[in-house]
C-alpha cells in the first residue's frame, strides 16, 4: 500500500510539473510527502443526480478509490441534506488549484498562515510540511469535521492549530499572520482579517459577491488598506449548495409562460462569459438564484433562468432559431437586459481579462477596479 500511494502521488506532483502549474520544489516534495488517501478515506462520486460512496475498505473499490484520490481533481468527502437534495458539506480542493494558491502566496520560512477553511486538512498538512505545523493556524465552522482532521493529522505526525469558529472573524488571539488563505467562497474580505495581518502581509481570497461572479485576488496588506489584482485564472470554491441545480420552474416561482418577450445573440448561459456575469453583478437586484428549467414530459432542461427576490425572473430558452434565442422576463427589473449591458460595457473597456480588475478593500469601503485603483468599477458590500 506504501509503494502504491507514493508511486500515485510522485505521478501526481510530475503531472502538475510537466503541466507549468507546479514550479516550487517545496510544494513537490510536499505532494509525494503527503498521503492523501488518509485525509480522504471515502469519497463521494456524482452522476446526474446521484451520489455512489466509494470506501477505501472496501477492497473491490480500492483502485477506484486510489485512482480518485491521487487524480488531479477535487474530492467531496461528507454532504448534508438540504431541501430534500444531498449537497456537499466537505471537500478537498483540486491539487494544481492548491498548488497554485500556494505559490502565490509567496511563502518563506517562518511565515505563519492563517487558513479559513479546514475542509479534510490537505491543505493544513501541505503547509505545515513546507513550513511547519507550528506555523499553521486553521478555523472550519463544523466542530465534528474540524476534530476529524485534527485527528487524521496527528497520525501523520502534523499538529497545526485547527479551531472551530466563524471563519469571517478570523483567529485573533493568534495573530498577526503573515499570510491568510481563504478555500471558501466570500461576498468580500472582512476587514478583521486585514487587521490580523503584518503590513506587507498578503491575503488569498475567493471572492464571490454572486454565484460565480468573481475570482481568486491577491492582497496585500497596507497601512491602511488592503489592495491587490485578481489572478489571471478563474476559479471557485462555491458550495455546490449555491451552484446550477436542475430546478423546475414552478420551484423557481415564476411562470415562463408570462412577462416580456423578446430575443438574444448571447449564449444561454449567464456563466459564458464570467467577467460580464461579475460586472452586471453590481447592478443586478438581491436574493438572485440560478438553474435549468426542465420540460415536464422528458424531464430535460430546455432554458436557464435567473430569479430575484424582488421578484424578477429572466427565461432563456437553450435551442436557438437561428442566431437568436427567445427570452422572456418578469418583474420590476430585467435581468437579463442588466448581462446584455454588461457584456456591452466590457468589449468597450477592451475585453478585460481578469488580471486586468484588482480590489481594494478599507475600513469602511471595499471596490473594484480596473488597471488603477481610482478607476471604480463598482463598490461591494462592507465586509
Amino acid at each position: 500500500m506504501t509503494e502504491d500511494w507514493t508511486a500515485r502521488a510522485q505521478r501526481l506532483a510530475d503531472q502538475l510539473t510537466a503541466d507549468g502549474v507546479l514550479h516550487d520544489r517545496r510544494w513537490h516534495r510536499a505532494l509525494t510527502a503527503v498521503p492523501r488517501h488518509r485525509l480522504a478515506p471515502r469519497v463521494h462520486q456524482q452522476t446526474g443526480t446521484a451520489w455512489q460512496l466509494i470506501d477505501g475498505d472496501d477492497p473491490g473499490q480500492r483502485e477506484q478509490w486510489l485512482s480518485a484520490v491521487y487524480a488531479n481533481t477535487g474530492l467531496v468527502t461528507a454532504l448534508a441534506e438540504e431541501n430534500g437534495q444531498q449537497v456537499t458539506r466537505s471537500s478537498t480542493t483540486t491539487p494544481s488549484l492548491m498548488i497554485r494558491m500556494l505559490e502565490a502566496l509567496n511563502l518563506d520560512d517562518g511565515h505563519r498562515v492563517l487558513e479559513i477553511g479546514t475542509g479534510t486538512g490537505y491543505n493544513a498538512a501541505l503547509l505545515s510540511h513546507a513550513l511547519g505545523a507550528a506555523n499553521v493556524y486553521s478555523v472550519d465552522v463544523d466542530q465534528d469535521l474540524v476534530d476529524l482532521a485534527r485527528d487524521r493529522l496527528a497520525t501523520l505526525g502534523h499538529r497545526p492549530t485547527l479551531l472551530t469558529a466563524d471563519g469571517a472573524a478570523g483567529l485573533p488571539e493568534h495573530g498577526p499572520y503573515d499570510r491568510i488563505i481563504a478555500t471558501c467562497a466570500m461576498p468580500t474580505v472582512p476587514w478583521s482579517w486585514a487587521a490580523q495581518l503584518h503590513v506587507g502581509g498578503i491575503a488569498l481570497v475567493d471572492v464571490k459577491p454572486l454565484v460565480n461572479a468573481g475570482n481568486l485576488v491577491l492582497l496585500q496588506r497596507k497601512a491602511d488598506r488592503l489592495e491587490g489584482r485578481f489572478l489571471p485564472k478563474w476559479a471557485t470554491f462555491m458550495p455546490m449548495r449555491s451552484a446550477h441545480f436542475p430546478l423546475d420552474a414552478a420551484a423557481a416561482g415564476y411562470d415562463h409562460r408570462a412577462g416580456r418577450l423578446s430575443s438574444t445573440r448571447l449564449p444561454a448561459s449567464p456563466f459564458d462569459n464570467l467577467v460580464a456575469w461579475f460586472l452586471a453583478h453590481f447592478h443586478l437586484p438581491g436574493g438572485i438564484r440560478s438553474g435549468l428549467r426542465l420540460d415536464p414530459d422528458t424531464g430535460q432542461p430546455v432554458a436557464n433562468f435567473l430569479t430575484a427576490t424582488d421578484g424578477s425572473w429572466c427565461d432563456v430558452e437553450l435551442a436557438a432559431d437561428g442566431d437568436y434565442r427567445t427570452v422572456r422576463q418578469g418583474g420590476p427589473q430585467q435581468l437579463w437586459g442588466h448581462l446584455e449591458a454588461a457584456l456591452l460595457s466590457w468589449r468597450e473597456l477592451g475585453r478585460p481579462g481578469w488580471e486586468r480588475f484588482g480590489m481594494t478593500v478599507t475600513p469602511g469601503a471595499t471596490w473594484i477596479w480596473l488597471d488603477d485603483p481610482a478607476h471604480r468599477i463598482g463598490e461591494l458590500s462592507h465586509g
